[in-house]
């Protein structure tokens, strides 16, 4: 079980990659001038998505109500309790240190773009008490985003999320890693923003 092993740095949490930034040369005025040319040249071509192959949700076959047989196999191998919702999503709920407990979901429904074919595992971080986030607290996700190794904060109906996006035939370590990342990201996000409260 992959989840007692490793813990996020909390520290993280508190860098802000701002002032990296700050005073760094926008790339257009230090890039040679044939970077530059090329550059323009590039941003000639078109889009896939301006072609009509725009990103999108499309059923899988492996796919149904009962959840996707492919991750029922891989989570049944891992010895992960889990509940198939109406969607046929796969939910999980993890303990945590210090009495804390944290929720995961596993989507059967995957995302094609080209070639490329990607599933969504996500856990909730933060609910807002209306449909806006404060400014404070998306300013926050944004800079956790931009720390994170992989995945990123999204709003769904007034909830911030932690998603990672991996192959959807990704391998049974690699779902693991990503159900492991998503747990402990978006529990140290929810005790920072709401401290002595574990919704999720």
């Amino acid at each position: 079980m992959r989840l007692p092993r490793c813990l996020l740095p909390v520290a993280l949490l508190a860098l802000s990659p701002v002032a990296a930034f700050a005073a760094a040369e926008p790339a257009a005025r230090t890039a040679p001038k044939q970077t530059q040319a090329k550059q323009v040249q590039a941003s000639q071509v078109e889009a896939k998505a301006d072609r009509g192959d725009a990103a999108r949700v499309e059923a899988d076959a492996n796919a149904s109500k009962a959840g996707d047989a492919r991750i029922r196999q891989q989570l049944d191998a891992l010895g992960y309790k889990y509940q198939v919702d109406e969607d046929g999503d796969f939910v999980l709920t993890f303990g945590l240190d210090g009495d804390r407990s944290q929720m995961a979901y596993v989507l059967s429904s995957t995302q094609s773009y080209g070639k490329l074919q990607v599933r969504e595992v996500w856990s909730p971080g933060y609910r807002a008490a209306d449909q806006d986030f404060p400014a404070d607290v998306a300013n926050r996700l944004l800079e956790d985003s931009h720390l994170s190794k992989m995945g990123g904060w999204v709003k769904q109906d007034g909830v911030a999320v932690f998603v990672v996006k991996l192959d959807a035939g990704a391998a049974q370590d690699d779902l693991d890693d990503a159900i492991d990342y998503v747990v402990r990201a978006a529990d140290q996000m929810e005790a920072l923003l709401t401290p002595g409260k574990d919704e999720f």
